[in-house]
């Protein structure tokens, strides 16, 4: 690894959510090859028919409401090519990938990360220089 680069969503992508803002105590799911975890304050996301729970203060500080439920991520990513198979750990679980797909993180020093095929980031995301 080592040739992370910034990007920036296309202008176009924009996801469905909902905020989980209900007394409870969460709940889990099996997604990426693992189980995950959702908790009170985390947001439910439909992009594009892909389904997925995003940390509170991750989607706060990521996504930008454009109309009820619209939201648009608004910050850089950066990602890189990953050269073998593996799992990334997650705010939620583990997402697990295959050589090929791309290794994204929120972070610059590659926290906060997550892992996309490489056909829906190619089309979800720009180089940002």
């Amino acid at each position: 690894m080592g040739n992370r680069r910034r990007y920036r969503k296309k202008a176009d992508q924009f996801v469905v959510a909902v905020q989980l803002d209900l007394d409870t105590d969460g709940f889990s799911y099996r997604k990426w090859g693992a189980e995950q975890r959702c908790q009170q304050g985390d947001w439910v996301v439909d992009n594009d028919g892909d389904h997925y729970t995003v940390d509170g203060e991750v989607f706060a500080r990521t996504y930008r409401k454009l109309s009820p439920g619209i939201y648009v991520k608004t910050t850089p990513i950066w990602a890189e090519v990953a050269s073998k198979s593996g799992q990334v750990p997650t705010k939620e679980g583990a997402s697990h990938y295959q050589a090929g797909d791309y290794l994204v993180s929120n972070n610059e020093d590659g926290t906060d990360a997550y892992c996309i095929s490489a056909a829906k980031f190619e089309s979800m995301y720009e180089l940002d220089e």
